[in-house]
């Protein structure tokens, strides 16, 4: 049975441009969003834990976010978690509830912002050819066994490389509109 399938070398591609999105979507612009916080994971009994799993995450002000930990004893990790992030916020503690004010982004900030999301964009990149080597391995392995031709591999590969740069360029795409968004253009 042939290893090369298509349909799903395109659903693991999709899924690295998905993931680059969900990454740029914690990027914050200045305003509060609760999606800011998807990324932290919190070392809590013993192992690490997204930190939705731990606490309740709202934003009840536009500049102004909330994190309502449920376990009191999870209230020092979920806010050490918060300040190594590297997401710029400071986290002040009241109790159960963890308040995180969003400061004005500096020029600084926004800069670094931007290249950290350059940055994501290049993991999704490398992501995507991950998989079109993937395809072409199994492409290989398919003419190895006599299952495909040379000529099947050979159109094989073209399609797996046109599928590539179709999902570098929808990657580079949404980078960019990031770039764009956070550096206020």
């Amino acid at each position: 049975m042939a290893k090369y399938d298509k349909a799903d070398l395109e659903r693991r591609m999709k899924g690295a441009v998905e993931s680059l999105r969900s990454d740029l979507g914690g990027l914050r612009t200045g305003r509060a969003n609760t999606s800011l916080l998807d990324p932290i994971t919190v070392e809590v009994y013993g192992s690490k834990m997204p930190l939705n799993q731990v606490a309740t995450v709202s934003a009840p002000e536009p500049r102004l976010l909330s994190v309502q930990v449920w376990d009191k004893a999870n209230v020092t990790p979920v806010e050490k978690a918060i300040r190594s992030a590297g997401l710029g916020l400071n986290p002040i503690n009241d109790g159960n509830n963890i308040r995180l004010p969003i400061p004005d982004l500096t020029e600084d900030r926004r800069k670094e912002l931007a290249k950290l999301a350059h940055s994501y964009a290049e993991k999704a990149r490398i992501a995507i050819r991950n998989v079109r080597r993937d395809g072409i391995d199994a492409l290989k392995a398919d003419e190895n066994k006599k299952e495909i031709s040379e000529d099947e591999r050979k159109r094989g590969e073209t399609e797996v490389q046109k599928l590539t740069d179709e999902m570098i360029k929808e990657a580079d795409a949404v980078a960019a509109q990031k770039e764009q968004e956070i550096l206020g253009k």
